[in-house]
């Protein structure tokens, strides 16, 4: 026995069995076949004594087997990795050299040397069929017995339709195997405790944990066409996680066409993003791209989370230009680098500029007179802000105006403004600067239709909360903690966000953005809150790292427990889009906000701290301050 399998193992250690072993092989196959099939019809005697001449007739018949073999290759494959159609081919091949045995009798062949009768032509035939193919199973069968399913890790498949097959076909074409399949997972009843593909599929219940456990299966690989259902399960999620099984998905389910193989390669252990529970968003990016196509597009904070995916998405609809603005330099650089690579045809130009630098972006709204204006810079850190206010209306409301007032100078038809849910209710300064751009685009739109102001832009604001893996989010830092060691910090036990994957913002961006007519403001419906303290929990349990701590820090200056999308006396209107609204919100005279807000940035060079945020609460009188040095504002107006 021991010495059978060092011979197993001395041959799977090879590349693959020469070709011209495999020949060799069926050719036997053939002569043995042929000479025990005429030995029992005809007894063994006469086999011995008509041995020499019998063996020249065979010769010959096995030229003419040789002759399917070469047509159809039977040799050429790699015997261990043999499948269904190596099978047929192998049917082909005996098949064509019985036929042209029969051709060869037609000639006289059976007078030459030993006649040997049509049944026993046939049934050697069959043998030749059975053995070539029972052969080529065994070797398979030792293969992923023997050597194979030893170093395979055991997994379970949550889905049994095109994409839990087509997951199970994949991990069994990979060489070499890094899994194999011990069963299915499904919720249809009907299916349950059958077989498939040579596996059982199990019930997704209370005992699928125990019964994993029992086949030592450490690993859960997601259908594409269940990775909603999943994410949506938070208790099977939470079953799976604390027992240690670790959950694949496939990443880009929307570039899977339901039908074709998965290649295992594009299975990744989950990641938290893609366990938040959320509804799948379907946005028509076809009705966007014909409006994109061939125009001139600018976009602010081009080398951010939102203004870099803004980039990639717009792209991909052929503009006729993508200017792209940025001060970060080296994100900017990458931001080139993957235009020049992706995108090699769409002319781009990426431009490092301060959008407070008002002479700078004249220069560049005249060099190119963009067609559509994305603008996404802003600085966003709520506790850099709080501590830099004067930066903060520079940067962010400067910024815009400066923005918004070119783009009407140069006849961009629209401007889309990337604005955050911390407007609602400001209660940092970063919330509030916000509130302000959002102030100042409306107004200024409402001008335009009122023929105050001379020009044709519309302006749309779009409204959003947090964005999963965007610079400076809770994810990224959770992560780094998590790989240092820990601690993880959560600010307070209760605090709680909404989440959206920035792919499907910045597509509900573009759809708001170039759907909208002007005025809007925009918001989001964000799905379902989160709760921050839960969300570590889960990550950690993720990392499968052992004794991280977390660590309860205390609420930082300006940050809310939860986030808003509507303040109290503002109203939604449906749109063109069951996820996005349209907030109905206070209007504002432009030449009255205008000077106001043209006071504010000239304060913002000079004053103090103190008296620029007073300035800010007055144009926004719902902006409280909380956790901050600047509560004592709200307590004197």
């Amino acid at each position: 026995m021991n010495q059978m399998k060092e011979l197993f193992r001395w041959y799977f250690s090879k590349n693959a069995l020469p070709v011209w072993c495999i020949f060799l092989l069926d050719c036997a196959t053939v002569y043995l076949s042929c000479l025990l099939v005429y030995a029992i019809n005809n007894g063994i005697l006469m086999t011995l004594q008509q041995f020499w001449p019998l063996t020249g007739t065979l010769l010959i018949y096995i030229a003419c087997y040789i002759v399917g073999f070469r047509l159809f290759h039977t040799y050429s494959g790699v015997i261990r990795f043999s499948s269904f159609v190596d099978l047929q081919r192998v049917g082909f091949a005996v098949i064509t050299g019985f036929a042209l045995i029969i051709i060869a009798r037609l000639f006289g062949l059976n007078e030459i040397l030993v006649e040997i009768r049509l049944r026993d032509i046939i049934f050697s035939a069959l043998l030749i069929l059975l053995l070539m193919c029972a052969m080529r199973v065994l070797v398979k069968y030792l293969y992923d017995t023997t050597y194979q399913l030893k170093q395979a890790k055991p997994i379970f498949i949550y889905g049994v339709k095109q994409g839990g097959i087509s997951i199970a076909k994949s991990i069994r074409n990979q060489d070499p195997a890094k899994y194999v399949l011990s069963g299915f997972v499904s919720d249809i009843t009907d299916i349950q405790h059958r077989r498939l593909m040579g596996v059982e599929v199990y019930a997704n219940n209370d005992k699928l944990i125990d019964t994993m456990k029992k086949h030592h299966v450490r690993h859960l690989f997601v259908s594409p066409l269940k990775s909603e259902s999943i994410r949506n399960n938070t208790e099977f999620v939470n079953r799976l996680i604390e027992n240690d099984i670790k959950i694949f998905m496939v990443p880009d389910v929307q570039e899977w066409d339901g039908k074709s193989d998965i290649n295992h390669t594009q299975l990744k252990e989950v990641e938290i993003e893609d366990l938040l529970p959320r509804e799948k968003i379907e946005v028509d990016m076809d009705a966007i791209g014909k409006q994109l196509q061939n125009k001139i597009i600018l976009i602010t904070g081009a080398a951010g989370s939102i203004g870099g995916e803004i980039v990639r998405q717009v792209a991909l609809y052929s503009p006729a230009k993508l200017v792209l603005v940025d001060q970060a330099e080296t994100p900017l650089h990458d931001i080139r680098l993957m235009m020049a690579h992706d995108f090699p045809n769409t002319q781009s130009y990426t431009l490092v500029a301060d959008i407070a630098n008002q002479a700078r972006m004249e220069e560049i709204f005249l060099a190119h007179k963009p067609d559509y204006v994305f603008h996404a810079a802003a600085y966003k850190h709520v506790p850099m802000m709080e501590d830099n206010p004067s930066e903060s209306i520079i940067n962010n409301v400067l910024g815009t105006q400066i923005i918004a007032d070119l783009s009407v100078k140069y006849g961009v038809k629209k401007f889309v403004m990337i604005s955050t849910d911390k407007a609602v209710n400001p209660t940092n300064v970063m919330g509030c600067s916000k509130r302000i751009c959002e102030i100042y685009v409306q107004s200024l739109d409402k001008a335009i239709k009122e023929g105050k102001v001379k020009g044709v832009t519309q302006f749309v604001t779009t409204r959003f909360g947090n964005v999963l893996g965007s610079n400076g989010s809770v994810i990224p830092l959770f992560k780094e903690q998590i790989k240092n060691g820990g601690p993880v910090t959560v600010t307070h036990p209760d605090i709680i966000r909404y989440f959206m994957l920035i792919p499907e913002a910045c597509k509900l961006v573009l759809e708001a953005g170039t759907m909208g007519h002007g005025g809007e403001i925009f918001v989001f419906d964000m799905g379902e809150p989160v709760k921050i303290i839960d969300l570590a929990k889960r990550m950690i349990l993720l990392s499968h790292a052992k004794n991280i701590e977390i660590k309860i820090t205390g609420l930082r200056d300006g940050e809310k427990l939860y986030e808003e999308v509507l303040n109290e006396k503002e109203t939604t209107l449906p749109t063109f889009h069951p996820k996005i609204k349209i907030a109905k919100v206070r209007e504002y005279d432009y030449d009255s906000i205008r000077l106001e807000i043209d006071d504010l940035i000239q304060h913002s060079r000079h004053d103090d701290d103190m008296h620029i945020v007073g300035q800010m609460k007055a144009i926004v009188p719902e902006f409280k301050s909380q956790h901050s040095k600047y509560e004592i504002l709200d307590k004197t107006l």
